[in-house]
């Protein structure tokens, strides 16, 4: 059997298949996850999230393991949090692994490990949410599963949202609006039509993710779309609308490690081979 990877050389031309949330409905999509064999992983990274993981675990755990049984395997990646992150999500009804510590990235990487060989095999998902998102839906799960279980040619599904911010509607997402979409529409412009390609929450195959090389730090989320979209061309990218955001907004300061990050995959991917 051959690398589930090809080059985007021997992609036909696609486009950007859209989605809403609402399209899907958890128990018709647990019902058709238990006839294909599908097993669904959802990872949470967090570090210092005691304030918000609980009610994140909490909604996951009654509404998508208990009342439809939806997702198998439930996991918060600790990543070297000073607060009771790890303590809240363990009470709340996850199994916490322990993270390196070293940024979301190694996180992710260090979850997909402790997933173990089921994650890797087909029919497995794994869904990647941020564990600071306030008013957390069980929707954001199901409308990123939903596109995977109904088209077998889509290997990596992003969230569209709007991202409310100092009380305005929208406005959120600073990285996103001012580094990495004109940096998109410049270098890559066949991703331009994307509303967040550095959304935390993203969904992809297991078989997938086991041939990505993940970036380390604030890089990963635009470096795993774009060596996904090199290697498979437009067609294999969804994008699925979960409505509205709100999470923790970070400081001018904060966010500049995450801005020359993400330029910096952008850079990278994009230069000619």
């Amino acid at each position: 059997m051959g690398s589930l990877l090809t080059t985007l050389d021997d992609q036909a031309p696609g486009r950007l298949a859209t989605y809403a949330a609402a399209d899907f409905d958890a128990c018709d999509l647990a019902a058709r996850a238990r006839r294909c064999g599908m097993f669904v992983h959802v990872v949470i990274p967090a570090r210092d999230e005691e304030a918000t993981i609980g009610p994140i675990v909490e909604t996951l755990r009654r509404r998508l393991v208990e009342e439809v049984a939806l997702v198998d395997d439930l996991v918060v990646v600790d990543d070297g949090s000073r607060d009771a992150t790890a303590l809240v999500a363990a009470g709340a009804g996850a199994r916490v692994v322990d993270g390196p510590g070293l940024g979301k990235g190694e996180a992710m990487s260090a979850a997909f490990a402790a997933l173990g060989e089921r994650a890797r095999r087909p029919g497995s998902l794994v869904v990647f949410l941020d564990g600071d998102v306030v008013g957390f839906r069980a929707e954001f799960v199901t409308g990123l599963v939903g596109p995977l279980l109904e088209d077998e040619s889509l290997l990596l599904v992003k969230a569209a949202y709007r991202r409310p911010i100092d009380g305005a509607p929208t406005g959120g997402g600073r990285v996103t609006e001012l580094v990495a979409k004109p940096a998109l529409s410049l270098l890559v412009p066949e991703l331009a039509a994307l509303s967040q390609p550095l959304a935390g929450e993203t969904a992809l195959r297991g078989a997938l993710l086991s041939e990505l090389d993940l970036a380390g730090g604030y890089a990963v989320e635009m470096a795993m779309l774009l060596d996904t979209y090199r290697r498979h061309g437009l067609s294999a990218l969804a994008e699925v609308d979960l409505g509205e955001r709100r999470h923790r907004n970070r400081s001018l300061e904060e966010l500049v490690p995450q801005a020359r990050a993400v330029l910096a995959a952008v850079l990278e991917r994009s230069a000619p081979r």
